[in-house]
């Protein structure tokens, strides 16, 4: 795993000064610690920083064809290169090196675009090929590895695994996306290919972006879970789901140094590191987090899955002086606001797993894979519902019913009949939207203020997960959900959320559950084997009841959070209260700052429970703080809404 950057002259062959390149990848220099290289011909420079996983000797990068006339910097590993090289070979291909990255090279010698979909792993890379003049960057299918660009205005393409290298160029436009600050106060990350940024964007998962001399870029979708999978329902059983991801697992655990796993003590890290201890043959190392809650602890089942495959398990406190220690360096971290709680955990267990090693497994993926989040099984139970209830009756008694029942936050579960009426009065797009939605609408609303309001011009955030959902028609409702989540949570939150704070202590993660083939086998299992009698990843947890307790299998799910409501009201009071005098808050012209005062008095009562929107506020608090005063003014940094932008290099397509 590495951090890569580059320059492009879009309108001629330029030589850019050694040192624009040299302070982009300094500025990612923590993802890789163990090297650096540089490369540049008229027009184009690369740069590259190391973290030595495979073929330490000689794998160095930038690397280049034995002719020169190809030259690569990539991110990732390609966990089939073996299998590669030796159909490379067979068709008398030539290697100098061991490492993955010349079968890259090599591949596009044979396959050319095509090499992607060759591939089996997580990537990031910049390819040029001197003789036909062509750029060529690329990221793998689920979104594991990083790649963002930007243009300036004399014409310059600045790509770069992480923002921050980007900011380093002279000329780009630092104006907020006002699109990105609503998306952001909805579901607490910045789906791809925004940024906060208007003028840097994400390639988005499963795409690659071309650049050939006298001609337009070209973005192009290569690999989708939908067309992988096919619309005709699998039937198996859990020994071949345990076979397939035992064996997704196998092809994750490639490389020349140790790779030990996280170990939440869940259900999907519990059953990564059974079967990785069953393929090591010996003693693995695993890491976890306690934040000392029994409700949202699941150390002593991480203890137990420790003790029976004899591994080496170290585990660590989260504590509210971990929150406030680490809460100033998420802009660092993530470049962008960045509001999952769950980012401090995730960083502490890579911190403490980082003293060690450099690779872990992990169970990501799992819940989007195998069905496993509850929101799927809520959405099935209110699709069932309905069905049976007529369209004009649900549009007109129970969405005026849902607006006039009041959002008691403090009553028992029961009683909190708000949001499932709001779902059901509407579509089955609109309610999963809604479900995802880290802040309703009507909250969201009541924060921004008016002046942010009318720069969005109608803007709609929820559209963003409602599109994809409607992309999947033809598939089961469970299908549907899960597709939302794979293009939109899963590439935005959780991978953002472990690739940063993994990279920020120049440490690789690798989730099995992720592997394509797996992904698009797993999606395509019918509704009944992954939800069953209200039973999340049923099939999951019947394949390992030969290698987990029982106990551990069928838990309640907790998820890997934090208390911060609570401490919010407790020990992280003070800080709370900071919000309402906050100058970059109240002098950024986004918010309503008489809503904000009311809701932290609210929350601070115990009348309402707003953490989540506390939370976001903190975290944007923390990003003005690190960006500077030239971003926080409305009228100066915040870009005018803007009509539909076209083309690669402002707006890409997702479809």
């Amino acid at each position: 795993m590495c951090g890569i950057a580059g320059l492009y002259d879009t309108r001629g062959q330029r030589t850019f000064d050694p040192n624009l390149i040299r302070r982009a990848t300094d500025a990612i220099a923590h993802r890789g610690p163990d090297g650096e290289g540089f490369y540049a011909v008229p027009g184009l420079t690369f740069g590259h920083r190391k973290l030595a996983i495979i073929d330490l000797a000689s794998g160095n990068q930038p690397m280049h064809a034995k002719d020169g006339g190809i030259s690569i910097t990539f991110n990732g590993e390609i966990f089939n290169y073996k299998e590669l090289r030796s159909e490379l070979q067979a068709k008398g291909h030539t290697f100098a090196t061991a490492s993955d990255t010349e079968a890259i090279i090599e591949g596009w010698r044979a396959w050319g675009q095509g090499v992607v979909e060759k591939l089996r792993g997580q990537f990031a890379f910049a390819l040029w090929d001197h003789k036909a003049q062509t750029l060529f960057l690329a990221r793998d299918r689920m979104g594991e590895k990083p790649l963002h660009y930007a243009s300036t205005a004399d014409g310059a393409l600045v790509f770069a695994s992480e923002i921050k290298a980007i900011l380093t160029v002279p000329g780009i436009d630092l104006a907020i996306d006002p699109q990105a600050v609503a998306d952001f106060f909805t579901y607490g990350y910045v789906p791809d290919p925004k940024t906060i940024y208007t003028s840097i964007r994400k390639l988005p998962p499963a795409h690659t972006l071309t650049f050939t001399r006298g001609r337009e870029p070209v973005l192009r979708q290569y690999w989708n879970v939908l067309t992988a999978a096919g619309t005709e329902q699998r039937t198996t059983t859990p020994e071949e789901l345990a076979d397939r991801l035992k064996q997704a697992v196998r092809w994750q655990m490639v490389a020349d140094v140790e790779v030990g796993a996280f170990l939440s003590g869940g259900v999907d890290s519990s059953s990564v590191v059974a079967l990785m201890a069953q393929i090591a043959g010996g003693s693995v190392s695993t890491y976890s987090i306690s934040v000392g809650e029994e409700n949202r602890d699941e150390a002593e089942f991480a203890s137990a899955v420790a003790a029976r495959y004899h591994t080496k398990h170290q585990r660590r406190n989260v504590d509210p002086a971990t929150l406030t220690q680490l809460l100033p360096r998420l802009p660092q971290i993530y470049d962008e606001p960045f509001g999952d709680d769950s980012a401090i955990p995730t960083y502490a267990v890579c911190r403490e797993a980082a003293r060690t090693l450099k690779v872990c497994l992990t169970g990501d993926g799992g819940d989007e894979a195998l069905g496993g989040y509850r929101r799927y099984r809520f959405h099935l139970a209110e699709d069932a519902i309905r069905k049976y209830i007529p369209d004009a009756v649900r549009r007109s008694i129970l969405a005026p019913l849902a607006r006039l029942y009041p959002k008691l936050d403090w009553a028992p579960k029961v009683l909190r009949a708000k949001t499932t009426l709001l779902e059901l009065a509407g579509d089955e797009d609109m309610a999963f939207g809604r479900m995802v939605s880290m802040i309703s609408e009507e909250q969201r609303d009541a924060l921004l203020s008016p002046e942010l309001t009318q720069r969005l011009g109608g803007y709609e955030p929820s559209e963003v997960v409602r599109a994809r959902y409607r992309e999947a028609r033809g598939f089961s409702p469970l299908q549907r959900a899960q597709y939302a989540d794979l293009t939109t949570y899963l590439p935005g939150d959780i991978l953002v959320k472990v690739d940063r704070a993994a990279m920020a202590n120049s440490l690789e993660t690798r989730p099995p559950f992720l592997d394509h083939e797996f992904v698009a086998w797993a999606f395509s299992l019918e509704t009944a084997a992954k939800i069953e009698g209200g039973e999340g990843k049923s099939i999951l947890k019947k394949g390992m009841v030969p290698h987990l307790p029982h106990d551990l299998l069928y838990q309640p799910k907790r998820g890997f959070s934090i208390p911060i409501s609570a401490w919010l009201r407790g020990p992280l009071r003070d800080m709370t209260l900071g919000l309402t005098s906050s100058a970059r808050l109240q002098d950024c012209g986004l918010f309503n700052m008489r809503v904000v005062d009311r809701w932290v008095g609210e929350h601070l009562r115990g009348a309402r429970d707003h953490w989540q929107t506390l939370w976001l506020l903190f975290v944007f608090d923390a990003f003005l703080r690190e960006r500077g005063n030239a971003l926080s003014a409305l009228s100066r940094p915040l870009a005018s809404p803007a009509k539909p932008a076209s083309g690669p290099l402002q707006q890409p397509a997702l479809g």
